[in-house]
Formats: C-alpha cells, sequence, structure tokens
C-alpha cells in the first residue's frame, strides 16, 4: 500500500494550486469588467444630466422667454456649464429665433458636450395700454 501512497503524493497540492489559479484569473476578469462598466454608467450618467439641463433650458426660454437662472441652473445641476445662443431664423424659419443651447461636463477622463436646438417663436412686444 505505501507504494500507492508514493504514486498518487503531490496530486491534491497540484489541484489546489490549478484552482486557486483559475480563480485568481476569474477573478480579475470580473474586477476589470466591472471597472469598466462602471467607468461606461459615470460618463452615461453625465451625458444624460447634460441633456436634461440642455433641453430644461430649452422649454424655459420658450415658456418664459428667458433662462433658468445661474443661481438655480448651480443648484440643480452642479458641475455643469452652460451656454445659449440665439439666432434669427433663415428661410422657412423666418420669424422664429434658433436657440442653441450647449452643455458641458466632466466624465470620468473625457470631457462631455451636448449641444441642442430647437426654434422658437417670437414673442410679440407687448403693447402698453393709454
Amino acid at each position: 500500500m505505501s507504494a500507492e501512497n508514493t504514486k498518487y503524493r503531490g496530486i491534491l497540492t497540484t489541484e489546489m494550486i490549478i484552482g486557486l489559479t483559475a480563480l485568481s484569473i476569474l477573478t480579475a476578469g470580473l474586477a476589470l469588467s466591472l471597472y469598466g462598466s462602471s467607468r461606461f454608467n459615470r460618463y452615461q450618467l453625465v451625458r444624460q444630466r447634460c441633456i436634461a439641463a440642455a433641453q430644461a433650458q430649452l422649454d424655459s426660454v420658450r415658456v418664459t422667454g428667458e433662462p433658468i437662472s445661474d443661481e438655480d441652473f448651480n443648484r440643480l445641476w452642479p458641475g455643469l456649464v452652460v451656454s445659449i445662443e440665439k439666432s434669427d431664423g433663415t428661410g422657412q424659419w423666418q420669424g422664429m429665433d434658433l436657440v442653441t443651447v450647449t452643455t458641458t461636463g466632466r466624465g470620468v477622463r473625457k470631457e462631455v458636450k451636448i449641444k441642442l436646438s430647437r426654434y422658437i417663436l417670437r414673442q410679440p412686444a407687448e403693447v402698453e395700454p393709454d
């Protein structure tokens, strides 16, 4: 019987080493994929915040004629920068204003820049009664 035991000596140790190596490779692969997906999710979150901020600015200009105040904008979307440009419509869009809103935010390593535009009817000047 002692001859049989010497024949299989070290098999358990070899199996344990191979098993731990395979397990560590799987763990490292899982960690890398989770890190990549978390970076992507953070980028998408900044992108969605930029889109929401730009749409809110366009809606505010359409409804009130004025953009959201800087104080309110910074309170609602901290870390984002917004710029608004107005220009006259041309061609079939005459009589309307083209409002372009650009929002910029910082992702993990990339800068996210969203640019939305909308034609808005000009609000007639209010006439004061005599």
